[in-house]
């Protein structure tokens, strides 16, 4: 199967992607109010929510760009650019997680269809991290 769109109007789409203030984490910010995570991008990694005080690190990884099992779909065109784009992203993960974890962080990943499908649910399991350790 063919890409639906060109390659110039692909290229502008992808370009328009961002790494912060996403519409999934401005959605699940609001669910986090009163647990003093914020954007940290001194952390190592720069999660999406986190706490130097608190030592916790929140991400949420977008199912294309960290390779959901679930979700992942292998793109179409370029596929020698995103295989390898996607492999990084994922050695990257592991890399970061150890070293926070080293650094005593308490790492939380969700996955962006978890978001989507219960964001309370995944809120609450922060809520309930942040609460230990207070």
């Amino acid at each position: 199967m063919t890409d639906k769109h060109t390659k110039e109007q692909r290229s502008y789409n992808m370009s328009r992607i961002r790494s912060t203030h996403t519409k999934i984490e401005l959605d699940f910010k609001p669910l986090l109010i009163g647990t003093y995570l914020r954007y940290q991008p001194k952390i190592l990694g720069k999660p999406d929510f986190g706490s130097k005080k608190y030592k916790i690190a929140v991400f949420i990884d977008g199912c294309f760009w960290h390779k959901c099992s679930k979700c992942y779909i292998q793109p179409k065109s370029n596929r020698k650019f995103w295989i390898s784009k996607i492999k990084r992203n994922i050695k990257r993960d592991k890399f970061i997680n150890q070293e926070l974890k080293s650094q005593k962080y308490k790492i939380i990943r969700f996955w962006e269809h978890q978001i989507k499908k219960n964001p309370e649910k995944c809120a609450q399991k922060v809520i309930s991290e942040v609460k230990k350790r207070r």
